[in-house]
């Protein structure tokens, strides 16, 4: 029996196992309560006629990816509807108030072959694109089966990942074989995409290049540059477990020649807050908690901004960020984010899912590798004590930005065979049943 085929009979018996850990999650504020049917595919909405346009997502990063994708072929195509899916709480709100009119998100069903089969004779989506690199045998194999096209977009593979696959080699090939097209990040995403089977593959680079400047609020902008003032601060953002203890010793170290220094900490993960505040406090320094309220205070030495969807305001506050889940052995967070903004940027050594960017910024002198936090203390000093360097370095990361810019388009190109479906089929719900029971 195939590896793909032990997964399937895995999961059909595993049935009451997920449901319990998914219950699990629930439990731990992992899972939307109010809409944790979805994860069994049983849809909240309801299909509108005309053609569906189905982009799935792992999280939060690949959401936000995917936005600029959405917008193109809502005005592309007039009459279709996109159906967004995620599987995590955080990007659902993300989507919750970015998404365009005619797009609706739903949570992706967990790979059971029953859920999956719910989700698709509910959808019918008459084309799916997947963003990245999140591949569920089961919802990639009963996608296939209706002959519902699939591209893979923003495809990326680390060493790691290709490691792994080819154990399953077969599984690989079998599943790839289901995508009309790869669409890569890299040329090593590319090389790695055909060695595993993957038919049509082309090097398009990242859509984080073309993605909206991350919002934020004016008032609120205003208030904590007003708070602030003149202090010496330094961001550091998206930071994991882990981390919090280095960004201490960091702001330790530098508090030393730089009196006043402000330290403006954001977890990946809001709910990490409270976690790290205590461990902050316990290393001595003065936290002020954003999410709790906490008056902002002249001798405060780490402002803690644990909540949701306001990365945009302080990548605007600051000049010098530290991008986190580089540290750590997570692989990184996407750095362009702050870079659209001119920002000076530093990471850690663990970037395997920001490879090429990360190359792309360190070359062009917009970013700076550190092991520790000797190091960064190090690098943020300097920083802090040359505005000329600072802004050298903030003005090559626009411009890594800008020189990326245009790979939307040439997505789009690389999808137009697909899409023209979308044109000729005024009433595709209908002939996506007919696919299914040819």
């Amino acid at each position: 029996m195939s590896a793909l085929n032990l997964y399937r009979a895995f999961t059909v018996l595993a049935a009451p196992a997920i449901i319990g850990y998914l219950g699990f999650r629930r439990l731990r504020g992992k899972e939307d309560r109010g809409r944790f049917s979805e994860r069994l595919g049983k849809a909240s909405q309801s299909r509108r006629p005309g053609p569906l346009v189905w982009i799935h997502c792992a999280s939060v990063g690949e959401a936000q990816s995917a936005l600029a994708l959405v917008a193109r072929i809502l005005s592309r195509e007039e009459g279709a509807t996109s159906l967004v899916t995620t599987g995590t709480v955080t990007s659902a709100r993300l989507l919750a108030s970015r998404l365009p009119g005619r797009a609706i998100h739903q949570y992706v069903p967990a790979d059971h072959p029953a859920w999956v089969r719910r989700f698709l004779d509910h959808w019918q989506p008459d084309i799916g694109l997947w963003i990245e690199s999140e591949l569920w045998p089961n919802l990639v194999i009963e996608t296939a089966a209706r002959n519902i096209p699939m591209v893979l977009i923003n495809a990326r593979m680390t060493a790691r990942s290709f490691a792994n696959w080819r154990l399953v080699q077969g599984a690989a090939h079998e599943l790839l074989g289901c995508f009309q097209q790869v669409l890569a990040q890299s040329e090593a995403d590319g090389e790695r995409y055909r060695a595993l089977g993957a038919r049509q593959v082309a090097v398009t680079g990242s859509l984080k290049y073309d993605a909206d400047p991350l919002p934020a609020g004016t008032a609120e902008l205003k208030r904590l540059a007003v708070e602030i003032g003149d202090r010496p601060s330094w961001l550091a953002a998206s930071i994991h477990p882990g981390e919090e203890s280095a960004v201490a010793a960091t702001h330790r170290l530098l508090k030393v020649r730089h009196p006043g220094l402000l330290t403006i900490l954001v977890p990946r993960h809001a709910g990490r807050g409270t976690e790290f505040a205590a461990i902050l406090r316990a290393d001595g320094l003065v936290v002020t908690q954003r999410s709790t309220g906490e008056p902002f205070a002249p001798n405060t030495d780490i402002y803690l901004a644990d909540t949701m969807g306001e990365l945009g305001i302080f990548y605007r506050l600051t000049q010098i960020v530290f991008v986190g889940g580089s540290l750590v052995r997570h692989g990184g967070q996407n750095m362009l984010e702050p870079a659209q903004f001119g920002c000076a940027l530093l990471y850690g050594p663990h970037v395997h899912n920001f490879l090429a960017i990360a190359a792309d910024l360190s070359a062009a002198g917009a970013a700076q590798e550190v092991r520790d936090a000797s190091e960064l203390a190090e690098a943020i000093g300097a920083l802090l004590v040359d505005e000329t360097a600072r802004a050298k370095r903030g003005a090559a990361a626009k411009r890594t930005v800008e020189a990326g810019r245009g790979v939307l388009n040439d997505v789009m190109a690389a999808l137009a065979p697909e899409l023209e479906v979308l044109a000729r089929t005024p009433n595709s719900a209908a002939n996506v049943v007919g696919r299914a029971r040819a």
